[in-house]
């Protein structure tokens, strides 16, 4: 029995290491660009949009769908490092557990 109360200490320690990785990716700032920083966009690390920022050189008539494409390949951008962020924080979380495949544990 020693060895589950073992186990249960580590587990409640990875609890509390997963709980912190969750606050501090609530807290991060994630910026995407595209067209040569054209087009900005924030994420929070909730994913929720923050900011759009365009360069006045696009608001001319006519490059709208330029537009719509470059903030969609930011938004891309930002999201890609946004998940990389998280994976990283969820492995540093989970310490020698991570990627194990046990149930209940994100998969990062």
């Amino acid at each position: 029995m020693k060895d589950l109360g073992g186990l249960m200490k580590q587990a409640q320690a990875m609890q509390q290491k997963l709980a912190e990785a969750q606050e501090r990716l609530a807290q991060l700032v994630i910026e995407g660009t595209s067209g040569g920083g054209m087009v900005k966009i924030t994420l929070k690390g909730t994913g929720e949009l923050a900011s759009v920022e365009l360069d006045e050189s696009l608001l001319a008539p006519g490059e709208g769908e330029v537009i719509s494409d470059l903030i969609v390949a930011a938004h891309a951008d930002a999201k890609r490092k946004l998940d990389e962020q998280q994976g990283q924080l969820m492995r540093e979380a989970a310490g020698p557990l991570a990627g194990m495949g046990l149930p209940g544990m994100p998969k990062f």
